[in-house]
């Protein structure tokens, strides 16, 4: 099979085995002329960066039931927002959605630019995100490589260079193989193929339609590619969370600085994230008392140990340390989920209401 043949291989494949997806327009769709929406298109795909379908399905169905369009997104109140993306992660996704979706409304009219390089200009918009965009949703013959997408190529064209400085020639392979027709088509096939029968274990060679061509089944080595570089071991920081509730119990919350892990996020005051345990620095004079257990939560380049602590807070504000939610306003679920796992430490000592 030459390189010339494999799209039309992948695409017979994908006609018949392609995924439904809630943010997709299937092929049976397409040839009945309906066309992807742009809006849907760009909210999936940054749903999906770092996390994956099953996580992001739920989510969007919220999220378009909710803000069915990119004018009413970009009308939403930030907190609304933050509220319904907790529990996805990497949060400052969900304030570039923000700056993205108004920057659209502000600037394009309420369209998204139809090119990459229009695409690219938006805020949180970055290369594999406009690739995508550009050909699901414009028909742009544009080359969208994902994890899946170098997983296919790595073990189409036997490429042993370890990831990610493999990165650039997975992407020349993939550019290789994007068709002019239905490049959109063409991206999602790879994507379905990767997560589907082009596996990270136990792929299943015996069903892919691009067999005939794989160089890595023919060397029997389909299994250990794409080869990785040897990961860094992370290190750990240490922090205390800090539970209160007033007698009527409204909870002391706070909104996360803008900048940095969780920004724009309620959660509890707490300390600082250190290499070595902190000092105790509660956000009010009262009886705190430590939680049995440890709240363990592991980021992009970090393992966290948090110390939970909890006490019944005096009526009165606290000025400077937050904000007092009212108990009925209070919903655990509207938390990231490092400061969910913080309260359910902290509700197992809580009397019963």
């Amino acid at each position: 099979m030459r390189d010339d043949e494999i799209g039309p291989a992948l695409l017979d494949w994908y006609d018949r085995y392609a995924r439904v997806l809630p943010w997709r327009v299937g092929p049976d769709e397409r040839r009945a002329g309906v066309r992807p929406d742009p809006y849907r298109v760009w909210l999936s795909e940054i749903m999906l960066q770092q996390t994956t379908v099953a996580a992001v399905r739920d989510y969007f169905r919220r999220f378009t039931e909710r803000w069915p369009d990119v004018r009413a997104l970009a009308a939403a109140e930030d907190g609304e927002v933050m509220a319904e993306w907790a529990g996805l992660g990497y949060y400052a996704r969900a304030r570039n959605l923000l700056k993205c979706a108004r920057a659209v409304v502000a600037d394009h009219g309420g369209r998204f630019p139809d090119g990459r390089e229009g695409l690219l200009a938006l805020p949180g918009v970055g290369p594999y995100t406009a690739a995508a965009i550009a050909a699901i949703a414009h028909g742009e013959p544009a080359t969208v490589v994902d994890g899946n997408v170098e997983r296919v190529v790595a073990r189409l064209f036997a490429v042993e260079t370890e990831l990610p400085a493999a990165k650039p020639e997975l992407t020349a392979l993939a550019a290789r193989l994007t068709p002019a027709g239905r490049p959109g088509d063409h991206a999602q096939a790879m994507m379905d193929l990767g997560a589907t029968i082009c596996t990270p274990r136990n792929p299943a060679c015996g069903l892919c339609p691009l067999r005939p061509t794989c160089k890595a089944v023919r060397q029997g080595i389909a299994v250990d590619l794409p080869r990785k570089a040897p990961k860094k071991v992370k290190p750990v920081r240490h922090g205390i969370a800090y539970v209160g509730r007033r007698a009527d119990g409204a909870v002391l919350l706070e909104r996360r600085p803008e900048r940095g892990l969780l920004g724009g996020m309620l959660g509890w005051p707490g300390t600082a994230w250190a290499v070595e345990p902190p000092a105790h620095t509660p956000p009010a004079d009262a009886d705190w008392q430590s939680v049995p257990g440890d709240v363990r939560h592991t980021f992009t380049h970090f393992h966290l140990i948090l110390s939970v602590m909890t006490a019944e807070l005096p009526a009165t504000p606290l000025p400077g340390s937050g904000i007092f939610l009212p108990r009925g306003d209070f919903r655990p679920s509207d938390l990231p989920t490092l400061m969910r796992k913080v309260y359910d430490v902290a509700a197992a000592t809580f009397p019963d209401d």
